[in-house]
């Protein structure tokens, strides 16, 4: 038997919105649906011109010819299965008129039986009601879809209702696995122990035999099943395996696993395959270490590829991962969405990590408790047995917030909006308190072999809550962004892990906004459509403070560009003591946005892809930050530090630093300290570690020409082996 053989079922079918009458008639074979609209599948229905503002419900219906199972020559015993691999969000299955089933869940697939159905017939009609409705009650929502219903990274219009996967048939004999689950729960040098689970269905009480191959070793068992569902379990042992590594620390080596199902008589019933990797993951005081190798974390939060996620090509999607790459990031943040396959597939094989958040964000319905856990489960299923996911998250920032532009754009709103979350963030709450709890309890009870996290963003409130990682939006959503240093100096356990700062940037590409019309830019479609949070722009980069569009763009991305570039040299000043990572708010757009991402929707740069690149290189160079302002005459003293991610010493490096008026015809080079030698240091550093290697003491000079700016600036080169880094720190001189 040509085991999973079938019929691709995508292509084009037809779809109607759905109303009373409809439904009653739809799903029968001789229903006349010539009328109705040509749809893709896979797509979401939005992608239709003829669907580009319904919410749904939407029918689908399709024809196809099958076989019979009986005229098979192998019919004996075998069975078909309709494969549904993604549909948003819920939806009624329907084939030859008879009722199939219902699903709920949009990231994983979905399974039901029809041998009855295809012995019965050759010409067969599927028909499904698919639902995805939207979310009126922001703070308790019940479709568990992230930041694709409620989200600052997708236009809060769009619906991602649709079939966005294929649907497909195939085949198995009288025992088919219906769930599988495999887990690598321990690697060292000496052996590496892989966690089977499958859910086996049998048509009858049989014994068969289960072989699993992975990594050159071949397992047997010969287990009894009873009739129905059979939940087995066994572990794989490889001894000496070639263990794979994130790609700071070694080779992302993969291995074909392969699990087969074997009736009496030696033939194949069924079979999954997959790609493994063998390594173990471990996460203390959030400080990551694989395979007992600790890795300071550099990472980005990222969303989905596309709005319409199902338009994403995987060629698209593995670029994502090449960019993380290069720009030194050891891991995405998949943020509250799970990506197509290709994402997972690619960073196996790039050695890039992942932290996978579950598909929830700020307030749900008490509703969904037990479908939250289900979906949990699936998700270890799914994802598993990918190396590269090395945590997992049950929701991000569990607080019943309603999140809208319009509330983000209106300075009275945001206030109040900003102090309802600082309540829920020392109060407890259902959410936080008993649906994130389980959630983590199923993560954790499906996947003993790696860290979970219950929620993301929750701060500390010691004695009773030690809370997760930290989001920290200083110079965005509060504040300035010089305030980020000071307050890890009063509160070191916020800089455990910092999982979200930032700063919106306008990007290259930006004839969405119309700029002609400057300044007098439709603010609110770009706020609704387009993410633009003007507050923030009017507190750190004014647009009237520009003549042009093009000078606040421009304006906009050196602002985010700095803002990454302090952070991330701070934070990895801090590597281990007591941070251990963090990631960036975000990577990508997914749309045409004015957002916090480094790269637009066509993947163009902005200048935060090339200071996040120099502040993440393997080898830097940072100080300490000198006040905003300072006064002639005035003296200080900056630490200066080194910092060295690389798994072996550097040695010969040389750090120079240089004291300057910032521009200007009369803009003075001064040596430090100010007897005219630059100040320079040479020397080592360890693997994996921050050293400082000197303090900076000087005194703040008075301007000697009338040319000089009022801005002095710092700069400190550091070269070596492999090594140019630069970084520099700026002040405003202001009379004494």
């Amino acid at each position: 038997m040509d085991l999973h053989a079938g019929i691709d079922l995508s292509g084009t079918w037809r779809a109607a919105p759905a109303d009373e009458e409809l439904r009653r008639t739809y799903a029968e074979p001789d229903f006349d649906d010539a009328p109705w609209e040509h749809v893709a599948v896979p797509s979401h229905w939005r992608s239709n011109p003829a669907f580009a503002d319904q919410d749904g419900p939407l029918l689908y219906r399709t024809r196809f010819e099958t076989a019979t199972a009986r005229d098979g020559p192998d019919a004996p015993g075998s069975r078909t299965w309709l494969v549904v691999d993604g549909i948003f969000y819920t939806s009624d299955v329907w084939l030859d008129g008879a009722y199939v089933g219902d699903t709920e869940g949009w990231f994983f697939p979905h399974t039901f039986e029809i041998t009855d159905h295809v012995a019965a017939r050759t010409d067969h009609l599927l028909a499904f009601e698919v639902t995805c409705a939207p979310q009126t009650d922001r703070r308790a929502k019940r479709n568990l879809t992230g930041v694709f219903q409620h989200g600052l990274l997708i236009d809060p219009d769009w619906n991602p209702g649709g079939i966005w996967r294929p649907v497909r048939l195939e085949r198995s004999g009288p025992v088919r696995i219906r769930h599988s689950r495999a887990l690598c729960l321990r690697a060292t040098e000496a052996r590496a122990e892989v966690f089977v689970r499958c859910v086996l269905d049998a048509v009858e009480p049989t014994s068969v035999e289960l072989v699993t191959r992975v990594a050159g070793v071949e397992h047997v068992e010969t287990r009894p099943l009873a009739a129905g569902e059979n939940r087995m379990e066994w572990t794989v042992t490889v001894p000496d395996p070639v263990r794979w590594w994130p790609h700071a620390l070694g080779e992302p080596v993969l291995h074909d696993l392969t699990v087969e199902v074997r009736t009496g008589d030696g033939v194949v019933s069924d079979r999954r395959h997959r790609r493994i990797g063998l390594r173990q993951v471990e996460l203390r005081n959030w400080i990551l270490s694989v395979n007992g190798e600790r890795l300071f974390l550099k990472g980005a939060c990222h969303g989905p590829t596309r709005q319409a996620l199902a338009e994403a090509t995987d060629d698209e999607v593995a670029r994502d991962v090449r960019l993380a790459r290069d720009a030194g990031l050891d891991f995405l943040r998949v943020h509250t969405h799970v990506a197509r396959p290709a994402l997972y597939d690619a960073a196996d094989e790039a050695g890039l990590l992942l932290w996978q958040d579950m598909p929830l964000q700020w307030g749900y319905h008490r509703s969904v408790r037990s479908q939250a856990r289900r979906q949990a489960r699936e998700l270890v299923d799914l994802l598993g047995h990918h190396p590269s996911v090395f945590l997992w998250c049950g929701h991000n920032e569990p607080m019943a917030l309603d999140v809208q532009p319009d509330t983000l754009a209106d300075p009275t709103r945001r206030r109040r909006l900003g102090r309802r979350a600082a309540a829920a963030q020392a109060l407890p709450s259902w959410n936080r308190s008993v649906l994130d709890h389980s959630i983590s309890s199923a993560l954790e009870r499906s996947d003993p072999s790696r860290p979970v996290v219950p929620h993301s963003g929750v701060l500390p409130h010691p004695p009773q809550l030690d809370g997760t990682d930290s989001h920290l939006w200083f110079g965005w959503h509060h504040g300035s962004e010089r305030d980020l240093e000071p307050l890890l100096r009063r509160w070191p356990r916020l800089a455990r892990f910092v999982g979200e700062f930032g700063a919106q940037a306008v990007p290259g590409e930006a004839t969405f906004l119309e700029p002609q019309r400057w300044p007098d830019l439709d603010w609110d479609r770009a706020a609704r459509h387009h993410a633009l949070r003007k507050g923030g722009f009017d507190d750190h980069v004014p647009p009237d403070a520009h003549p042009s569009f093009d000078a606040w763009r421009d304006a906009t991305q050196r602002y985010q560009a700095a803002l990454i570039r302090h952070h991330v040299e701070t934070l990895r000043r801090l590597k281990y003591r007591p941070c251990g990572g963090f990631a960036l708010f975000c990577l990508a757009d997914a749309a045409p946005a004015v957002s916090w991402s480094v790269l637009d929707h066509t993947r163009a740069p902005k200048l935060g892809y090339a200071a996040l690149a120099a502040a993440c290189a393997a080898v830097i160079v940072a100080t300490d930050r000198p006040p905003a302002e300072v006064r002639p005459g005035e003296a200080l003293a900056l630490d200066v530090h080194v910092v060295n991610d690389r798994r072996e010493p550097v040695e010969g490096l040389t750090a120079r630093a240089e004291l300057r008026f910032a521009s200007g015809p009369g803009a003075a080079r001064r040596g430090l300290p100010p007897d005219g030698d630059t100040w320079t240091w040479s020397g080592s550093v360890p693997a994996d570690a921050v050293v400082r290697v000197g303090t900076l003491q000087f005194v703040v000079p008075a301007f000697t020409t009338p040319h000089d700016t009022d801005v002095l600036q710092l700069s400190v080169t550091l070269t070596g082996d492999g090594v140019h880094t630069t970084t520099s720190q700026s002040a405003r001189v202001v009379p004494g």
